[in-house]
């Protein structure tokens, strides 16, 4: 049975004029990602990454380390929901000066952008970012042979909304997986004749223990 791993971004520039930039320890992440995934000797077909900077910059960074030759195929499908337009609509904004306030405001917005279904006023509807997100997930499984793997280098968001639709719960999968997704994270998937399945969620054993330092949520 094949397998199909969803990493992370590594540290976006957070708080800065351009958010969607790797911060020097997100490389310092991306770096460790693709070693612990050497370190498990995982072979992988086919490598997928959104289009977003944070996400090529980690896929870049992260093969370079595992030493995978296999290009990353750049598939906007995989990029995170727009969340400045969601705030903008549902919460009037979400300043980035405070963490815990932007937390606080990010997660109402997410709420009522879920809640409102198609009617919502944003530019890309939850469930047009769930069916993208889900469209891509078997549109890469579907291409695998059998046994093999493939990779992919996506963001928060993306992961809650898979994972809970593989449970049967894709918003709350999102409003409450989310916002607990590390920097650099691994996620599971079975592949194979029973369909696609999650077998772990957020594994982040690179970021322990002497390099403990390194985890970060945003």
């Amino acid at each position: 049975m094949g397998a199909i791993y969803l990493i992370r971004h590594g540290q976006a520039s957070f708080g800065a004029a351009d958010y969607d930039a790797l911060s020097p320890l997100g490389f310092e992440q991306s770096t460790l990602v693709g070693a612990e995934l050497k370190r498990r000797g995982v072979e992988f077909a086919q490598v997928r990454s959104g289009t977003l900077a944070r996400q090529r910059d980690t896929a870049a960074t992260a093969l370079k380390a595992l030493g995978c030759d296999v290009p990353a195929i750049e598939d906007e499908r995989w990029n995170e929901y727009d969340h400045v337009d969601i705030a903008a609509h549902h919460a009037g904004g979400a300043p980035q000066e405070d963490p815990r306030e932007y937390q606080r405001l990010l997660d109402a917005a997410l709420t009522a952008w879920v809640d409102s279904g198609d009617s919502g006023p944003c530019t890309e509807s939850w469930p047009a970012f769930l069916g993208r997100c889900t469209a891509a997930l078997a549109e890469l499984a579907g291409s695998l042979g059998k046994g093999e793997n493939g990779l992919v280098f996506t963001s928060g968001g993306v992961l809650g909304a898979v994972a809970g639709a593989l449970l049967g719960t894709p918003g709350p999968g999102l409003l409450k997986l989310n916002r607990v997704t590390v920097n650099t994270g691994i996620t599971k998937l079975t592949s194979g004749r029973g369909g696609v399945n999650l077998l772990s969620f957020n594994e982040h054993p690179h970021l322990e223990g002497e390099n403990a330092r390194l985890l970060s949520y945003r």
